[in-house]
């Protein structure tokens, strides 16, 4: 008859014992001489400093202006809405006041602002407009916003009624009311 032979498993020393003498072959061919790669960092570390190049001057930016016609300015607004047949496009008609201080509201699109509330005191109205960057600004009637020049002509509890001057297609300006209204 054969034996049979039966393999014991390994204690958890044994184990132990075996992994640690693995580990410690294979550490041993992890050593190297760096004494060359000491040497050359010192060798860098004891080299003297070198100047550097002095930064050139920049060249002062060319402004152009684009001129009122001919050219259309190419970071002015498109807009392909219809032209309103109830007012006129005369060339010799309104024009915007180019020598205006321009309020802090016109540096954003009309259809981006909303109305928000009104305040009234003594018989001034104002209205309350929050601008995309989610600031509340007070406006009354005469104060102008949006980019096309709007003039504020009236101020309601309901909106705020906008009349702006845009460019006409024939040249010159043309009149367009527009209005902010609350959101209910």
């Amino acid at each position: 008859m054969m034996e049979q032979r039966t393999s014991r498993p390994m204690s958890a020393s044994g184990l132990i014992l075996a992994l640690l003498a693995a580990g410690s072959v294979l550490l041993a061919g992890c050593t190297r001489d760096t004494d060359d790669l000491e040497a050359y960092i010192e060798e860098i570390h004891a080299r003297p400093a070198q100047a550097l190049d002095p930064v050139p001057e920049p060249e002062p930016a060319r402004s152009h202006r684009y001129p009122d016609f001919d050219i259309r300015d190419p970071f002015a607004q498109l807009s392909f809405a219809e032209p309103d047949d109830e007012t006129e496009d005369v060339a010799d008609g309104p024009s915007p006041d180019r020598d205006r201080a321009r309020e802090p509201l016109e540096r954003f699109e009309l259809d981006s602002m909303r109305m928000t509330g009104i305040l009234e005191q003594d018989g001034q109205r104002w209205a309350l407009i929050r601008d995309p960057g989610g600031t509340i600004h007070r406006v009354q009637e005469g104060n102008y916003l949006g980019q096309n020049h709007g003039e504020i002509q009236q101020i309601t509890e309901q909106r705020v009624d906008v009349l702006e001057l845009v460019p006409a297609q024939e040249g010159g300006w043309r009149e367009r009311e527009a209005s902010l209204t609350t959101r209910e």
